[in-house]
């Protein structure tokens, strides 16, 4: 395989729970040119085993401890040249330990040195990487050396902007010096959120001039939402690619639009998933979570998508049918079906009927706004122990 070129590209952004296997394929068939995975922490790759699942043509990554749990799963053909593996650490041998195992099956290895929520960056990792500065070149050069060169991948980083442009240009410069192929800045200091304007001007050129001279690729993320933004980053700031987050969890066929009033219909793009997901066997909970990102609460297909408890009952929604639980209720006699659904939906017990009572928020869509905090990110303030969960 030749070497990765990261030039010219536009990308799925690594997103926990939404960019599993099914939005990745979507992607690419829309037009993604690489697609992240989901971080995933090195103690965690390490203690799985590689299984070749022939009979959906992947290989899973597996915890056999736990389960067989699939902690990775990628597509032999449609990825193999397209994945980029994001790795979450704090430890240059951990981090080569980790890749190593997933290096034969990857287009590249990503460190994850940008995401400020909990779950990355408890124990030095994600964005507390950018106050160990030392430690982030440590690792990027350890999986040059013993991963990147060895099996011939891309290895990059992703990156914050720092409180000053002169901060942050004296990070890239460090950084670019380890031998990385591309540099991914995702244009929001560490404190802020999704919902605030990334901040371009006065940084961004700046990077891409540093990457340029080193021979780096610069990828530009925060606010890309189609192809046109990919054009109008490289005339006004000179990066050479760009990664769509928020706006590909929402509408995956952004990658195949022109501009973000032209993607596809939401209907027309769920169904693609759902094929992805029945084709590659995910995890039904999952497929879910995806699907819900992308129907409108209020549709009633956004209900029964909640409801299903497995593929075949997704697809009876998708063919306009209740799920399969639902048409029991109804095949019964009137007084069994009441009998039924009282048993199911009124347990006596006020803790149970508490919990039910939740889920069933979750499942009418009554949570779908709360769903939202998963993309909330916490700011480091006074270092990692500083940090709570959000969401």
């Amino acid at each position: 395989m030749p070497p990765l070129n990261y030039s010219g590209k536009l990308v799925l952004a690594p997103m926990v729970r939404t960019g599993e296997l099914p939005i990745r394929l979507s992607a690419l068939r829309y037009g993604a040119d690489l697609v992240w995975s989901p971080e995933i922490v090195d103690k965690k790759i390490i203690a799985c085993t590689r299984v070749v699942n022939e009979k959906i043509n992947c290989v899973d990554f597996v915890q056999s401890d736990k389960d067989n749990n699939v902690v990775f799963r990628t597509h032999r053909h449609h990825e193999r040249s397209k994945i980029i593996f994001q790795l979450g650490t704090a430890s240059p041998e951990l981090a080569v330990q980790a890749a190593t195992i997933v290096a034969a099956d990857v287009a590249g290895i990503d460190v994850n040195s940008g995401c400020p929520k909990h779950f990355s960056i408890h124990s030095g990792m994600g964005a507390a990487l950018l106050r160990t500065p030392e430690k982030l070149v440590a690792i990027l050069e350890a999986l040059v050396k013993e991963v990147g060169k060895k099996f011939d991948i891309g290895i990059s980083v992703k990156i914050r902007i720092l409180d000053t442009p002169e901060a942050t240009f004296e990070l890239v410069k460090r950084l670019v010096k380890t031998g990385i192929s591309a540099l991914t800045v995702h244009c929001r200091k560490i404190a802020m959120r999704p919902r605030e304007r990334a901040i371009r001007d006065g940084y961004l050129a700046g990077i891409a001039n540093i990457c340029r001279e080193a021979g780096v690729t610069c990828i530009a993320n925060g606010d890309v939402y189609c192809r046109a933004d990919l054009t109008m980053l490289k005339d006004m700031y000179g990066i050479e690619s760009a990664m769509i987050a928020t706006s590909a969890e929402t509408n995956v066929s952004c990658f195949g639009a022109d501009t973000k009033d032209k993607v596809r219909p939401w209907r027309e793009v769920a169904e693609e998933i759902f094929k992805a997901a029945v084709e590659i066997d995910n995890h039904t909970t999952n497929t879910k979570y995806i699907l819900g990102r992308i129907i409108p609460g209020k549709d009633v297909m956004y209900r029964g998508i909640m409801q299903s408890h497995s593929h075949d009952e997704m697809k009876r929604v998708f063919q306009g049918l209740p799920p399969q639980e639902t048409e029991r209720l109804k095949s019964q006699k009137p007084n069994q079906a009441k009998a039924s659904s009282n048993r199911d939906l009124e347990p006596t017990n006020p803790k149970r009927k508490i919990a039910i009572s939740a889920m069933e928020d979750l499942c009418l869509g009554i949570d779908r706004q709360r769903q939202k905090l998963d993309d909330v990110e916490t700011p480091l303030r006074d270092g990692p122990s500083a940090l709570q969960t959000v969401g």
